[in-house]
């Protein structure tokens, strides 16, 4: 009960644009308020296309993210990413790898030295994603200051 109830005070009507942006229109959006809690849930499950996933796993190990800030000033060698990091060249490995997979870095074998450089992916279905909930809370938050500055008139003519 206190579930369903908190997932129908913070659900809301989903951003124009957003659905399509997230390759979702033929879901059929309609305000989460008015749904089902296992409806609700069912689409949050669905919600994220792969690559996002993907994309998100990668960025969330700060090790990836120091590599990636580490390839933006300089195509770098595994081993070479391996001692600044101070780890072993399997860990790194399993680290570029997944990067890898994400789209975010590319590797290139020239003899005995793989060499990786920044993956041809900018993040910009990423960038969409955060902006489209940026763009709900500040929504949110202007309610809110709605309701406060209702609160205070209301407060003031008592």
């Amino acid at each position: 009960m206190i579930t369903s109830v908190c997932w129908r005070v913070w659900a809301t009507v989903v951003p124009e644009g957003l659905a399509s942006r997230l390759g979702n229109d033929e879901v059929g959006w309609r305000p989460l308020r008015d749904a089902p809690l296992d409806d609700i849930l069912n689409h949050m499950v669905q919600y994220l296309p792969a690559h996002l996933d993907a994309s998100f796993a990668a960025l969330s190990d700060s090790t990836r993210r120091g590599v990636l800030l580490e390839l933006g000033h300089a195509d770098a060698s595994i081993t070479h990413l391996a001692d600044k990091f101070d780890m072993t060249l399997t860990g790194m490995k399993k680290h570029v790898g997944v990067l890898e997979q994400a789209g975010l870095v590319t590797t290139e074998k020239i003899g005995r030295v793989r060499t990786c450089k920044l993956g041809p992916r900018r993040l910009e279905d990423e960038k969409a994603w955060i902006e489209s909930y940026r763009q709900l809370w500040d929504m949110r938050f202007d309610a809110l200051d709605e309701v406060v500055q209702e609160l205070k008139r209301k407060e003031k003519v008592e």
